[in-house]
């Protein structure tokens, strides 16, 4: 059986990782190995946020890399599923998989469902009911072309089947559990605070990148006004990619940094370490948040919405958008919010054995 793998952003990796770390133990004991071929579109492309993965997380080395980046979301779709295409044919394998919402995800969609190729959409069934997002109209189009859907949450299962589809659904449990269970011990012995002089549960990690924040200056300007003020009281620490802080740089009025402990993007174990050893997490990641609740670290959202709801309801995650008063009154209020123990919606941290054993059947 071959199996092609794309995959073009962080999240991706280390969704991949778990999957293909799969595919060997099966290929380890098995006459009738599995073959996956690694398409890497190149969407996130410098060292911190691509190369680095693969060396740590063990993933194979990707088989393609198509190095396409740094372009308006339509250039980058369109020129994704042409070069796809043209590798699929090359290939013909007998699936694709996909990760995800990233426009890697769509343009692998797309480009095997119109060769008639089998699609697998690993974290399927993810709704925001936000179609101002360029990660939901991904998630919704790749799941329409999918054979099989891998879904993390029972939740994920439910969206679908309210949009009609229930064939070729699964639930698997989300597969950056099986890599969190598989990477803290390794982070955590690996990697010391000290590198950034920090003490555990004695700062505030947070994060920034989602578009509807960095490029609308009003949201970014409250964003960075609260975390201005909570850094008076406990270290803020801000990994930010270069193109974040050159945004920041240009914004008007106040040195909107100034006393923030930033630092470069940094490599999936030293991310893992600072999650696990915050006290607190402010982020508008998605893969940030589950991240945040399997370490059972308070989580802020600074979006308007989260696919990841049980986060929420579990009382791990508190959403507040881009507002201000809304941030510093969650973080102000930590330790008076009840989080529930003892429920886990996301699985058993063995999604990457299920998900194997379903595509082997498919």
């Amino acid at each position: 059986m071959k199996i092609v793998t794309i995959i073009g952003a962080r999240p991706q990796f280390i969704k991949a990782a778990a999957v293909s770390r799969a595919i060997r133990d099966y290929n380890a004991s098995s006459s009738d190995p599995v073959k996956e071929i690694i398409i890497h579109t190149g969407q996130h492309f410098d060292k911190n946020m691509s190369d680095v993965f693969f060396t740590e997380l063990d993933i194979p080395r990707p088989d393609y890399n198509l190095e396409i980046s740094s372009l308006s979301h339509g250039a980058m779709t369109g020129r994704m599923l042409e070069e796809i295409e043209k590798l699929l044919i090359e290939e013909n394998p007998d699936l694709v998989l996909i990760y995800g919402d990233t426009n890697s995800t769509l343009a692998g969609a797309l480009a095997a469902s119109k060769l008639h190729i089998k699609v697998a959409h690993v974290e399927a069934g993810l709704r925001s009911f936000n179609m101002k997002m360029p990660e939901e109209i991904n998630r919704i189009l790749s799941d329409r072309v999918s054979t099989a859907l891998y879904c993390p949450t029972e939740e994920a299962i439910k969206n679908l089947r309210n949009e009609g589809v229930t064939e070729g659904v699964s639930l698997v449990g989300d597969v950056m559990y099986d890599v969190t269970l598989y990477y803290n011990d390794k982070a955590r012995e690996s990697v010391t605070l000290n590198k950034w002089k920090l003490s555990d549960k004695q700062y505030v990690l947070c994060t920034i990148h989602r578009a509807e924040n960095t490029d609308d200056p009003e949201r970014l300007k409250s964003i960075l006004q609260a975390l201005k003020e909570i850094n008076e009281s406990e270290t803020v620490v801000l990994p930010i990619h270069p193109r974040t802080k050159n945004i920041i740089a240009n914004l008007e009025g106040d040195d909107w940094l100034a006393g923030i402990k930033v630092i470069d993007p940094v490599p999936y174990l030293e991310m893992l370490r600072l999650e696990m050893s915050a006290r607190l997490i402010l982020t508008d990641s998605g893969g940030v948040q589950k991240e945040a609740y399997f370490n059972q670290v308070p989580c802020v959202t600074m979006r308007d919405e989260t696919e990841w709801v049980e986060t929420v309801e579990l009382g791990w995650n508190k959403i507040v958008g881009a507002d201000h008063e809304k941030i510093l009154y969650a973080y102000h209020n930590l330790d008076h919010v009840e989080r529930q123990q003892g429920l886990f919606p996301y699985g058993k941290g063995n999604a990457a054995q299920l998900i194997l054993s379903s595509i082997l059947e498919i």
